[in-house]
């Protein structure tokens, strides 16, 4: 058997979170909504429903490549609607001995890689697969991973970004967020952190970098001038480009933070928590007496997943 690392990318929307599931068919009219379930997969179990999850997605997808049944592990399990650019997964298949199973070494990985991606669909993306050694464990080998979450600031709602980002109508004090970011680094017990019934023995986590910036892009670098031929079409265009640059821009402002490992809805509540200094209803220096109560009751809201995104893990 050899072993594959799979780096992948995702658009979380579209998803009911990383983690594969099977719950029991709806009963009495009541149950799993019928825009959650994918009519593609088959569920391992009679009676059940398989859900449009990532991991069952290309869990598929590689399935159909190697021609025999594969298990996917990933590093993190992303919730329904967690965007990704750097999931780390990994499966196991033959080499291609028997007949026609697997994938022959010989084949190379770039082959493998295209024939993954022309059986995903356009809200998944294979960036790259490697050979790995054969006890590669994607979560537990992970010593450290870096997730975003990015607001929009703007008066006016965003049109592209909108899956992307979560939309703030009210001004950031980006520098009072960074201050505060800054205190949730090192080695704390999260619990004033994560979501009730997380699941975890121990809440102690190391935060290994966190900061609140503004990433806006300087106007010149997002529109460029139209080149513009002289008469009326020409005058058209120049009119119609002078009226879109009149738009008001909005701001970007991202959390970035990076540890060891995260507890369940943890990064949310942090920037739940973070824009709660933003709009000055907490304070900064808050944040120390919000880690030693140990209490979710402190901390801020739990922010949805639209502005969450998992952008590398490392090994």
């Amino acid at each position: 058997m050899a072993r594959y690392r799979l780096t992948l990318a995702y658009e979380g929307g579209g998803f009911c979170g990383w983690q594969k599931q099977e719950p029991r068919a709806p009963v009495d009219g009541r149950g799993v909504p019928e825009a959650l379930i994918d009519p593609d997969l088959e569920p391992g179990e009679p009676g059940r429903v398989a859900l449009r999850t990532v991991q069952a997605v290309v869990e598929r997808a590689v399935r159909e490549v190697v021609r025999e049944p594969v298990v996917l592990m990933g590093a993190s399990r992303t919730d329904a609607g967690v965007h990704a650019r750097g999931q780390v997964s990994a499966f196991s298949c033959s080499e291609g001995a028997q007949r026609g199973r697997g994938w022959p070494p010989e084949r190379g990985l770039e082959p493998m890689l295209r024939a993954i991606n022309a059986r995903l669909p356009e809200d998944v993306l294979a960036v790259r697969v490697e050979r790995a050694p054969d006890d590669f464990d994607p979560i537990s080998h992970a010593k450290r991973k870096g997730y975003s979450y990015t607001f929009y600031e703007s008066a006016c709602r965003p049109l592209w970004e909108r899956r992307h980002v979560l939309h703030m109508w009210h001004a950031l004090d980006v520098e009072a967020m960074d201050r505060a970011a800054r205190l949730i680094e090192g080695t704390h017990d999260f619990e004033s952190f994560a979501a009730a019934g997380h699941g975890r023995t121990s809440t102690v986590r190391t935060v290994f970098r966190c900061r609140v910036l503004d990433v806006s892009a300087p106007l010149t670098e997002r529109r460029g001038a139209p080149a513009i031929d002289d008469g009326e079409q020409g005058a058209a265009v120049a009119e119609a480009h002078a009226e879109s640059a009149s738009i008001p821009d909005g701001r970007t402002v991202r959390l970035e933070i990076e540890g060891d490992g995260f507890l369940y809805n943890m990064v949310r509540i942090i920037a739940g928590t973070l824009v709660d200094v933003g709009r000055r209803k907490a304070e900064a220096e808050g944040i120390p007496g919000i880690l030693a109560a140990r209490d979710r009751r402190r901390a801020g809201q739990t922010l949805p997943p639209d502005g969450l995104c998992l952008e590398w893990v490392e090994y």
